[in-house]
């Protein structure tokens, strides 16, 4: 029993491990949401996405979640009309990150539901251990 716990404490940290990260990535896209390039011809911020693989941990038997990569977002950046800045084109327009905040947010909540869960798991498997220990006196 006391392997499955351990196992059990270990998928739920590997997971806010994750979700942490995940976390770390949608605050750095939502702060470069307005980030353009700083020349002409050059490219905005790209929104970043995070992807996830399951990881086979051989000494506790489990699988565990770890980042795979993190990989920029292929989509088209949009076009604002501002012919005074610097990375403007020839007919005046300045490519804006790919960035939308709503559904940044909505990831970051997502992620943010994650952790708590895994968070919660933690604590259950504490009290589980502590009412055994508390059994076994």
């Amino acid at each position: 029993m006391a392997n499955d716990l351990e196992s059990a404490l270990s998928i739920a940290a590997s997971g806010m491990r994750a979700q942490g990260f995940r976390l770390k990535v949608v605050a750095q896209n939502i702060a470069n949401a307005s980030s353009t390039a700083d020349r002409t011809g050059g490219e905005p911020y790209r929104r970043k996405m995070v992807t996830f693989a399951n990881v086979l941990d051989r000494e506790l038997d489990a699988k565990l979640v770890e980042i795979k990569k993190v990989k920029e977002d292929p989509s088209q950046f949009s076009l604002v009309y501002d012919p005074n800045h610097p990375s403007a084109n020839d007919d005046g327009f300045v490519e804006m990150p790919n960035v939308n905040a709503l559904v940044e947010m909505m990831d970051m909540r997502e992620a943010q539901r994650s952790y708590e869960a895994n968070l919660n798991m933690i604590e259950s498997s504490k009290k589980l251990m502590s009412r055994t220990i508390g059994l076994l006196r």
